[in-house]
């Protein structure tokens, strides 16, 4: 399908509810893959069929130990086992002048299947990868855009920091729209209580990081609508 005959200009891939609401106040269409997968690769596949771009959007976990809770990270080269993808250098060089406008660190985003949980496990992406930071949906939305033969780009914000344990709680898998399963995690809570100032730190940290997005989700749509 050539670019003239798409519907939209870019869709954000999400792993959140949370996320995606950000991306469409900032006018992009956005769809939620909720930390699955397969759900992910299928919702990414349609968007590619309509989008001229695609966009890996919301919040990621540090692996470069100087990121902190907000820190921003834009990136147009992704790795997963031992693949790497790069967007197209004119685009790749687009995007470096808007991460220079909006304070974002620049560099390669991991792809996992599965979410880092602790120190150790990022510790040694880190030195596996050098990639700045990890989430789940970047080596999806990578694979997907540079087949269908269009740019893509990571947007992403820290909520953890590379030297912190991720509790229990924050591991149970989402609800298909892409929200915390809340009675779930109160069960862990009460089955494990002394995981809560790490649950009320990660979320504060959250939040953080979901705030940071709102104003470089805006520049990104500028950057893309002008193209």
């Amino acid at each position: 399908m050539s670019e003239t005959t798409r519907s939209a200009p870019a869709i954000c891939i999400c792993g959140l509810a949370a996320e995606a609401r950000i991306a469409r106040v900032a006018g992009f269409a956005a769809v939620v893959g909720a930390g699955n997968r397969n759900r992910t690769a299928a919702i990414a596949e349609s968007a590619a069929r309509r989008a001229s771009y695609l966009i890996s959007f919301g919040i990621a976990g540090a692996l470069a130990a100087e990121l902190r809770p907000g820190d921003l990270v834009i990136s147009t080269e992704v790795i997963f086992a031992g693949q790497r993808w790069r967007a197209q250098e004119q685009f790749r060089r687009r995007v470096a002048d808007l991460a220079a406008s909006i304070s974002a660190r620049q560099g390669p985003v991991l792809g996992a299947d599965a979410i880092l949980a602790t120190r150790t496990e990022k510790r040694r992406a880190w030195s596996e990868a050098g990639a700045l930071a990890v989430d789940l949906e970047s080596a999806v939305v990578a694979r997907i855009a540079t087949a269908a033969g269009i740019p893509f780009v990571v947007l992403r914000a820290i909520a953890d920091a590379a030297d912190r344990d991720l509790p229990p709680a924050a591991l149970i898998p989402l609800a298909a729209d892409g929200t915390p399963k809340l009675a779930q995690v109160l069960a862990s809570v009460l089955r494990r209580p002394r995981q809560m100032p790490a649950l009320i730190g990660l979320a504060r940290d959250t939040r953080t990081a979901l705030a940071a997005l709102a104003g470089p989700a805006r520049a990104l749509r500028g950057l893309l609508l002008a193209a």
